[in-house]
């Protein structure tokens, strides 16, 4: 009986403050990425937002998610177990799980029109944009050239906000 009093309480404890500023941040990417036309469908068809393995945001990011629009589109939260179900994402969390480590995640991935975010507490693979607790506050570092190789662009505003930024390559 005790066991499940206190399996109880473990699962209605409140996310950290990090995990949800996170949850935050994460919709609001949407509105600074641009991908190509016929990864989009309708005008109106919602943007998916993937977490793939580990769920570190839980109800925060579905509330979040559910008052954000981006050019008149919904956000949609999906929950996966793996990449193999990633074909319809347009943003992809990569948690890590026991099949498939983050990096997997994001080698499967890789070239496929998906902005991947990664978070430095669950493992140190990074995607085009990655998480990091620095200094006390939620602070991200983005790949502009991973994102180039996927045929996305990530707008400067963005990329002004980033802690670093790893630049795509100039062609001449």
């Amino acid at each position: 009986m005790l066991g499940a009093a206190s399996l109880a309480a473990a699962t209605t404890q409140p996310k950290p403050l990090d995990a949800r500023v996170k949850a935050a941040f994460l919709p609001k990417f949407a509105a600074y990425v641009n991908w190509p036309p016929s990864v989009l469908g309708a005008p109106d068809d919602p943007l998916v937002l993937c977490i793939i393995g580990r769920d570190p945001f839980g109800p925060d990011l579905d509330e979040t998610a559910a008052r954000q629009h981006v050019d008149q589109r919904p956000l949609l939260v999906r929950r996966i177990e793996s990449t193999a179900g990633a074909g319809r994402c347009h943003i992809a969390f990569l948690g890590g799980s026991a099949k498939q480590s983050t990096n997997m995640m994001r080698d499967a991935l890789q070239g496929q029109p998906v902005l991947t975010v990664t978070d430095a507490s669950l493992g140190n693979g990074r995607g085009m944009v990655h998480f990091e607790v620095k200094e006390g506050r939620v602070r991200f570092h983005v790949d502009d050239a991973l994102a180039a190789r996927s045929n996305l662009g990530i707008s400067a505003r963005l990329l002004s906000l980033a802690i670093s930024v790893k630049a795509r390559t100039r062609m001449s």
